[in-house]
């Protein structure tokens, strides 16, 4: 929207023409996201405790997490209000690829927060049952999936990418719609799993949406794209501005969330914000760079996948808990130990992601 208006002031006054720049407005997009939940976040909880919107606790888990029964939830709709804004304001909104990126946020958001409402004002302990949430995670999903194939303008947009190689690319035809389906609903799912401890979610998410941001940056460029052998997607640049905005809303809603927690996310915040980096990955054609830099969501994920399968194989369970932090906080960590610990580990993750853009 500024970008727009920034373009016409430029007629009269040049200096307005730097807004131009995909960098300075990325960089905008952040502080603004930041700003507005720094601002909000303090109203936001106020009015989640006077609506007595607190999450319920399961009594089967680490004793510890009992005196946080009540602590406000919901608190993804902050981060997703603050997306939504900054992205508006900065974004070139004939850019497809932002609104792709926009309706995925929104439409798996809405789906997590009529999971939480049932959860937490209707009292309702099983909220949006699993088969309806996965039946609409689908379609939504499956939606995105088939409009960036049907849109595609290149062949290297449906392209499967292979790290560690220079000019291996191999297409996917239809394929394309069923692996973009599994990337948005796999690492959606993924992202509320981890969901399960006082930023434990949030600061990986902001990690990996600042390194899509980066690969996004660089595929949108043709030189970059060339030098560093990874395709040209003409656009992807822009997803910059969403990813950014992630990175300040995240970060900003991290002041409240870090331990001891002031607000919870939610299903609101979690499915909306995995189903956005599943679908930037898509974009930019870096899936399996998703898996790497995403390890600890691939972790959380595989540890339920393999309790629930040794469970009912064998009888026997592999994990004290199952998703993995609660494994960890059984054994004895407390709660700060196992966070920050998954935070290096992403830290890494994300590093030797970002290495496979050269390493080829």
């Amino acid at each position: 929207m500024l970008l727009w208006l920034a373009d016409y002031l430029s007629q009269f006054y040049s200096a307005f023409s730097v807004v131009q720049y995909l960098t300075l407005r990325g960089i905008l997009s952040v502080l603004t996201a930041l700003a507005i939940c720094l601002i909000a976040g303090p109203v936001v909880i106020r009015q989640l405790n006077r609506l007595q919107m607190g999450q319920a606790i399961r009594t089967d888990g680490p004793q510890s997490h009992l005196s946080k029964a009540g602590t406000p939830t919901m608190g993804g709709a902050l981060i997703l209000l603050a997306i939504f804004i900054s992205t508006l304001l900065w974004a070139d909104l004939g850019n497809r690829y932002v609104w792709v990126v926009l309706a995925v946020a929104f439409t798996f958001g809405l789906i997590g927060w009529v999971d939480d409402y049932r959860k937490v004002v209707e009292k309702n302990p099983r909220g949006l049952p699993g088969r309806w949430k996965y039946f609409w995670q689908s379609i939504f999903g499956f939606a995105a999936a088939a409009f960036l194939f049907y849109s595609a303008q290149s062949p290297a947009e449906t392209e499967l990418i292979v790290p560690f190689f220079k000019n291996f690319a191999l297409a996917m035809g239809p394929f394309y719609i069923l692996l973009t389906y599994f990337v948005i609903v796999g690492t959606s799912n993924a992202v509320n799993l981890t969901d399960g401890l006082d930023g434990l979610a949030i600061l990986p998410t902001v990690l990996v949406a600042g390194a899509l941001g980066i690969i996004a940056y660089l595929t949108g460029n043709y030189q970059f794209a060339s030098y560093l052998h990874i395709p040209y997607i003409s656009g992807a640049g822009e997803l910059l501005i969403f990813t950014a905005a992630l990175c300040g809303a995240g970060l900003g809603f991290l002041w409240f969330n870090t331990y001891p927690a002031m607000v919870f996310m939610g299903d609101v915040g979690a499915l909306a914000l995995g189903a956005a980096l599943g679908v930037v990955a898509v974009i930019v054609r870096q899936e399996i760079v998703l898996l790497i830099m995403g390890g600890v969501f691939v972790m959380e994920t595989l540890s339920v996948i393999i309790q629930v399968a040794s469970f009912k194989l064998t009888g026997k369970r592999i994990f004290r808990m199952a998703p993995l932090h609660h494994h960890y906080e059984l054994k004895g960590w407390p709660e700060p130990r196992v966070i920050v610990r998954f935070w290096i580990i992403t830290v890494m993750l994300v590093l030797f992601g970002l290495a496979t853009l050269k390493l080829r």
